[in-house]
């Protein structure tokens, strides 16, 4: 069996390593647009900020282990310009020396990721402007912080710009973050993001609410953002907004796509189109909660789905079992985790809802080095069945929205958390944990 696979990293390559273990004669072909195979991108604004020594400890397997290891034709700076999928052919270009390509497929998986969206702001293309999603992306930004910069721009208040304001303050930059919406990280009700804020706040990050970026100026290098209401003086600018699937190449194609750009799949990660399978951030995700797909592009996601696609390329069947909407950040001092809906989610999908909030100890009370643990639940009225969670605070956010995610999966009501046995002793938790506070504190 003839196997291409577009893209070289977390679901591209979890799907190879699931074919060369169980496909003996498989002919594998994995095509890269970079050079860098299979790396954590979670990791980058670490490397930036200094806290992880070199962007190169990211790399969990590089090109020449998948080559002579595993015997994986894996090509670098390959950039698949068109699929035809009635002759079952791929072709494109290679980005260093110009030359055209074309490989016939049997079974064909798109892992193509995602970019971070640019919008055509006038100066868009100034020295010192950038985005972070590759290594190259992290090595700029740290060669631009050469350029005796003191003030640093992040525009967009998500997590990669939570995530980089923290690691600019981190490096003694002074940080301003520029939001469209009146809060940062939406995926957080307002109540929640109102922890975030001071924390940002805390540390001296000026945050600047309801503002669009219409330019930048500069001569040669950017020298300032101009919003809808101010100019504001800026050394370097990271530009962190969003992300759109990389799907363009199939616009040509009968492989449907949602109103995202995110190739819409089964499952068993199967396309409309047979022998097409595709899996990771490019592709749609099913949520459990939501009972609908959904496109939340998470590492942990592409790794789940690429391992998946592979085994059911080669006939071994398994199924997708969705996701929840889960998610944790560090930010300064704080923790931030999330599960499931948010009340701004839960409106729009009409779902009849309450929910409770605690704030509590992330430990027993009275053992040293308690700290402030916020709870927020989101449960549905006719049935107590949970519907989301979110947690902020400097210790046990982790642990709390895991277990929260473990009950969406299994679609527990909201009074199932109280019968939990969790585990206690007092330099962990109290004898009732947060999440069992906040569950016992919802009207009945």
């Amino acid at each position: 069996m003839n196997y291409v696979i577009i893209g070289g990293d977390a679901a591209g390559m979890s799907a190879a390593m699931q074919i060369v273990r169980n496909d003996p004669d498989a002919k594998i072909t994995t095509l890269e647009k970079g050079d860098i195979y299979s790396y954590g991108q979670c990791g980058l604004p670490y490397v930036i900020s200094g806290l992880i020594p070199e962007a190169e400890d990211l790399i969990a397997r590089d090109v020449e282990t998948f080559r002579e290891k595993y015997g994986i034709d894996a090509k670098v700076f390959h950039e698949v310009t068109n699929v035809d999928t009635e002759n079952k052919m791929v072709s494109g270009q290679n980005t260093q020396t110009g030359e055209s390509f074309t490989y016939d497929y049997d079974r064909l998986l798109v892992a193509t990721g995602v970019s971070p969206i640019v919008p055509d702001w006038d100066g868009k293309d100034l020295d010192g402007i950038h985005t972070l999603k590759t290594i190259p992306d992290a090595k700029a930004i740290m060669e631009s912080l050469d350029h005796d910069v003191e003030q640093v721009t992040v525009i967009g208040g998500g997590y990669i710009g939570l995530e980089m304001a923290e690691s600019f303050v981190h490096l003694g930059k002074k940080v301003r973050l520029i939001e469209r919406n009146e809060q940062v990280a939406k995926i957080f009700d307002e109540d929640m993001a109102a922890y975030i804020h001071k924390e940002a706040e805390k540390h001296g990050v000026e945050l600047c609410f309801s503002e669009q970026v219409e330019a930048f100026e500069g001569d040669g290098r950017v020298e300032a953002v101009v919003t809808d209401k101010n100019t504001y003086k800026s050394d370097l600018v990271l530009i962190a907004i969003g992300v759109k699937p990389n799907t363009d190449f199939l616009s040509e194609t009968p492989v449907h796509m949602n109103e995202k750009g995110a190739v819409i799949v089964d499952a068993y990660m199967k396309t409309n189109v047979e022998g097409v399978y595709a899996a990771g951030d490019c592709a749609t995700h099913y949520h459990r909660v939501k009972e609908a797909n959904d496109h939340i592009p998470l590492g942990t996601t592409a790794n789940k789905q690429g391992r998946i696609a592979g085994i059911n390329m080669i006939d071994q069947h398994k199924a997708f079992q969705g996701i929840v909407g889960t998610s944790v950040i560090k930010f300064m001092d704080l923790t931030l985790g999330r599960t499931g809906l948010s009340e701004r989610e839960a409106k729009a999908l009409n779902f009849p809802y309450d929910t409770v909030t605690t704030e509590a100890k992330d430990i027993a009370g009275y053992y040293p080095g308690a700290e402030k643990l916020h709870v927020k639940l989101l449960f549905n009225t006719q049935n107590q069945r949970l519907l989301g969670g979110q947690f902020i605070g400097k210790h046990g956010v982790d642990k709390r929205v895991d277990v929260l995610a473990m009950a969406l999966f299994h679609k527990m009501s909201l009074h199932d958390l109280e019968d939990l046995d969790l585990s206690y002793a007092p330099p962990y938790n109290g004898v009732w944990d947060p999440i069992q506070q906040a569950a016992r504190r919802a009207k009945r």
